[in-house]
């Protein structure tokens, strides 16, 4: 099975009207995750390859199988290819699937979370360590202790305290730990033991990291996205519920959770009061890009934001061959985030 490729005149169009270009042209890259470290910019991407798997909802396609790590000295800099700094081979427990990634920083060493495939079908996270914020990066032997699905994004808050947000539906089989253990059942269905579309959506997790980052502090809590009534967002809000890609970061004393809908293929964000929540629902931070995934992250450089995130510009609409590119982010006077529309008013 192929994917048809966007008309081209139509893709030309888009890429003229692009808010932003591709940061890297040289491999397939998605899923970007920055963070500032001595004053760089680093940012942990997905590697995207063409694997030769058959397009499903269940995400074979997407088959990466290392990382690589990028830096900038500034937005405006040259894009630094710092090569594979972990590959699948160097992970015991891994199997295949090394999706999104995230890292942070904590007395001089740096901590690489990633998703991948137990040799069991199951996605869980692991972590590698370096004295590098480039790698290379030595994963621990197991995963983490009660880990589970995809997207980790690791948040160190203004005490010191560090959190990683994780989860994701459909592939990512955040719906199959609805019991709290893996449910097997089914298994070439990414829709079976999705709630009803009249029940509470599926969360996002989070849990507090261990003083040494390696492991949960405690059990995995629900990241809940409330409307503006203060109730819980429904399974079948496809455009506001959570679906996959969590992030966390922090304006003005408020907690900014953000994601992406997935099959509606927006970024959304909501604002809580403290890391674990509850987060009202706050509106759309991108609309949709060409290709069917979006995954995005978020970052301060030198007192101005900037929204990093991925199109599939540069294979002309192949959705698992995607690009990383970042544009500046606006806040309004009420801190609500300014949306962006990837293209103008153009839409892919």
């Amino acid at each position: 099975m192929s994917e048809p490729k966007i008309d081209a005149a139509k893709l030309a169009t888009l890429n003229s009207n692009a808010i932003s270009q591709p940061l890297v042209k040289h491999i397939y890259t998605a899923d970007p995750s920055a963070h500032v470290f001595n004053g760089k910019i680093y940012i942990y991407p997905s590697h995207d390859i063409d694997a030769g798997e058959a397009f499903d909802d269940l995400g074979s396609h997407f088959d990466m199988q290392d990382y690589h790590v990028f830096s900038m000295e500034s937005p405006e800099s040259e894009v630094v290819d710092h090569g594979v700094a972990l590959s699948v081979t160097d992970v015991p427990w891994a199997q295949k699937q090394m999706w999104a990634p995230d890292a942070n920083e904590k007395d001089g060493k740096y901590y690489l979370y990633f998703p991948a495939k137990d040799y069991e079908g199951i996605f869980r996270i692991g972590v590698a360590v370096s004295d590098s914020p480039t790698g290379p990066f030595k994963p621990q032997p197991e995963a983490i202790k009660n880990s589970f699905s995809i997207d980790p994004c690791a948040f160190k808050d203004d005490d010191g305290s560090y959190y990683l947000y994780f989860g994701g539906i459909w592939g990512g089989q955040l719906q199959r730990w609805r019991t709290g253990t893996f449910n097997a059942e089914q298994p070439e269905s990414p829709y079976a033991f999705l709630p009803e579309d009249n029940e509470p959506a599926l969360c996002a997790k989070v849990a507090r990291l261990r003083d040494d980052l390696l492991e949960f502090d405690e059990v995995p809590r629900d990241v809940v996205i409330v409307d503006e009534n203060g109730k819980p967002l429904l399974q079948g809000d496809t455009s506001r519920r959570f679906f996959e890609a969590p992030w966390l970061h922090k304006y003005n004393g408020k907690y900014y959770f953000s994601y992406s809908t997935g099959d509606t293929h927006l970024i959304c964000y909501a604002i809580g009061d403290n890391p674990y929540g509850p987060f009202t629902y706050a509106g759309v931070i991108l609309n949709p890009v060409v290709g069917w995934t979006t995954h995005h992250s978020i970052c301060e450089f030198n007192g101005e934001w900037y929204l990093f995130y991925h199109d599939s510009i540069l294979s002309e609409g192949i959705t698992h061959l995607r690009n990383i590119k970042m544009t500046k982010l606006e806040y309004d006077e009420n801190g609500f985030i300014k949306t962006l529309n990837p293209y103008g008013e153009v839409t892919p």
